[in-house]
């Protein structure tokens, strides 16, 4: 059953095609079933090869299906093909089955959107691309995949165009992406140059003849690439922009899937990063600096998406945080239960602002925790598992992280526990701020106009139909039993790292905790969790204003966007103005003019001596001749 693998990315792919070709005609909802119905199929089929793998011995867990040579120039072939192995099997099954449930979630809350069939047009495509990125035998066609989820996005983040504010943050993630994308394509050529070859596996068996010096150069930008895909510093403002995307995008793209392409790379290259230890130590400080900017930026911010959005760039920064340090398993550990609860979170808050009318300011909101029960429940879970509160997932993943952040250096791991207090902090804020206390919101009325109907005016919050409450109690089940696939008590229970040890085991940082000590961290991380829930109650429950722990350089998120936007864009516009207006006009144009000026006034002082007379002429003549008879006849004298 391994064979069929082809399948899982070419379903959605297929699901596109119908979709391009006859998504106007299906309509709504048939276009939405169908784009959902392709995801379905291709996760079905993942766990289907899931299976096969795990059935094999460890050392067999790898499997490479070459479809055909995709191009060549000289000694360079490029095939298509996919690299079936522990951690690609992973990453197919986390973005099949979330992506199904986002398709799912989609129907109803697209359901009035003019523009129904095109949305889960560009939903099926960006899967294809994801899939292709994760599946990939070779770095070329990984970076394809890249690529595609990269315009994908851009389609899907300024998807409603109209709006200003959606239209300018497509292209912002288009060009931050970008900058990033500029380090993947160099580390490629360098890849090339020093290996003659782009396969990871071939790539990998020649890393013993490719020097020190490159192998870092090769890390660190293809981290460049990571850092733009997955909104670290200084390339996270993006992130917190994309919310004006519609909330489905925001789940898939920026909570369970894109965002986190750039610790897929990070995990895939393990043998590189194994080889450059200083180069994996700028990975985890990046990440570490990353994570506590992010958390401090959300403790501040009033749109329910964009404390979720800073949220993410946080807990992205967890995932390299653990990269840098070799702790690859926890890294792959906290991207699923990252994908469950934050994708959780980002549809229930897409309930929410649908219950408020579009409304996403969180100081407008209050009380629907009663209104909406479901979504209530389910977004307490996310909160709990994303604070690391016992037993939930986040528990389990980012306890991980922080033990291997300490074996490393205490100042990494002071550094996370800090941002994982800020968390449970900022989501219970949100949490508070959102469904409970008192309504800062005005209760729909019936009202008679003068024929007798009744009008509707304020709000009646109230939970979403069960295509968009399904997804929720799913994704809280996942959020909250999801920590229970990697339980650090006894080896035979670390299953996720069983797993993963064909692909990372070399690689993997070695860590030496006594039980005793590994009881201590777990006490730690749970005290830590449950500290940040308490705070967040006791200064949040009884009130909506807080100024004094909302400053505006949190708010403004560090001013790190302002700041690149003085320094990079404003600068670069006046290089351009000064460009245009000096280089251009004057330099460029004066020296092209200048010649032309030239050559009309050389033309027009040598013209005069082309008077047509022929007396003239054979003047001319006779006075070079006495010229030239004088000078040789003095030549002769002397």
């Amino acid at each position: 059953m391994i064979h069929a693998a082809f399948l899982i990315p070419i379903l959605p792919l297929a699901g596109f095609a119908v979709l391009f070709s006859l998504g106007r005609r299906l309509g709504n909802p048939l276009a939405g079933w169908l784009a959902t119905a392709m995801v379905a199929a291709s996760f079905v089929v993942t766990v289907i090869v899931f299976v096969a793998l795990f059935q094999q011995a460890p050392a067999h867990r790898e499997f490479t299906q070459s479809w055909f040579t995709w191009f060549g120039a000289g000694r360079l072939r490029v095939g298509a093909g996919i690299l079936v192995d522990p951690l690609s099997m992973t990453m197919a099954a986390f973005i099949t089955g979330v992506s199904s449930l986002i398709h799912l979630y989609s129907i109803g809350y697209m359901k009035h959107d003019e523009q129904f069939p095109k949305f889960f047009t560009y939903l099926n495509l960006f899967v294809f691309a994801m899939l292709m990125l994760v599946l990939a035998d070779n770095f070329v066609l990984s970076f394809f995949g890249w690529e595609g989820v990269g315009v994908c996005s851009y389609f899907l983040i300024a998807f409603w165009f109209e709006r200003d504010e959606a239209a300018s943050a497509g292209k912002k993630a288009m060009i931050f992406n970008r900058i990033g994308d500029a380090g993947f394509l160099v580390a490629l050529f360098l890849i090339f140059e020093r290996t003659g070859s782009f396969e990871y596996t071939t790539v990998f068996s020649r890393l013993g003849h490719v020097g020190t010096p490159s192998l870092v150069a090769i890390a660190l930008l293809l981290f460049l690439g990571a850092v733009g895909k997955s909104a670290q510093i200084p390339l996270f403002p993006w992130l917190a922009d994309a919310m004006a995307g519609p909330t489905p995008v925001s789940a898939l793209i920026h909570a369970a899937t894109m965002v986190t392409a750039g610790v897929y790379l990070m995990c895939r290259i393990n043998p590189i990063l194994h080889l450059t230890p200083d180069a994996a130590h700028v990975i985890a400080w990046v990440g570490a600096v990353t994570a506590f900017v992010g958390a401090t930026s959300a403790c501040a911010q009033n749109d329910i998406k964009k404390v979720l959005a800073y949220s993410t760039v946080s807990q992205l920064g967890y995932m390299f945080l653990a990269a840098g340090s070799g702790a690859y398993v926890a890294a792959i550990f906290l991207m699923l239960t990252h994908a469950f609860y934050k994708a959780l979170l980002f549809l229930g808050s897409g309930s929410v602002i649908h219950a408020m009318d579009e409304d996403q300011d969180i100081k407008n909101m209050g009380g629907l925790a009663r209104l909406m029960p479901i979504t209530g429940v389910t977004f307490l879970i996310g909160w709990f598992s994303i604070a690391g509160v016992p037993p939930f997932s986040g528990f389990w993943s980012k306890g991980d992280v922080l033990q291997n952040a300490w074996a490393v250096t205490p100042a990494l791991w002071v550094i996370g526990a800090v941002s994982a207090l800020l968390t449970a902090y900022y989501m219970g804020r949100e949490y508070f701020l959102v469904f409970l206390g008192e309504r800062r919101w005005t209760e729909a009325r019936p009202v008679a106009d003068g024929h007798g109907k009744e009008l509707g005016h304020g709000l009646h919050p109230h939970d979403p139909s069960w295509h968009m409450s399904l997804p929720l109690v799913v994704l809280a089940t996942l959020a909250a039993l999801g920590g229970f696939i990697d339980l650090p008590f006894h080896p035979n229970l670390v299953f996720l790292e069983r797993w993963l040890d064909p692909v990372v085991g070399p690689s993997l940082l070695q860590t030496h905790f006594s039980v005793g000590q590994e009881w201590l961290f777990s006490v730690v991380d749970a005290v830590i969790a449950v500290t940040g829930v308490l705070v967040a109650a006791s200064v949040w429950r009884a009130s909506s204003s807080r100024p004094a722990l909302e400053p505006r350089f949190l708010f403004m998120a560090w001013f790190v966007d302002r700041g690149e936007d003085r320094l990079v864009a404003r600068t670069s516009t006046a290089l351009a103005n000064f460009t245009a207006t000096v280089v251009e006009s004057r330099i460029v144009d004066g020296a092209v003019n200048g010649v032309a000026d030239l050559t009309r006034w050389s033309g027009e002082r040598l013209r005069r001596i082309q008077s047509g007379y022929v007396r003239n002429y054979a003047l001319g003549l006779v006075a070079g001749l006495v010229v030239l008879v004088a000078y040789v006849l003095v030549r002769v004298g002397s």
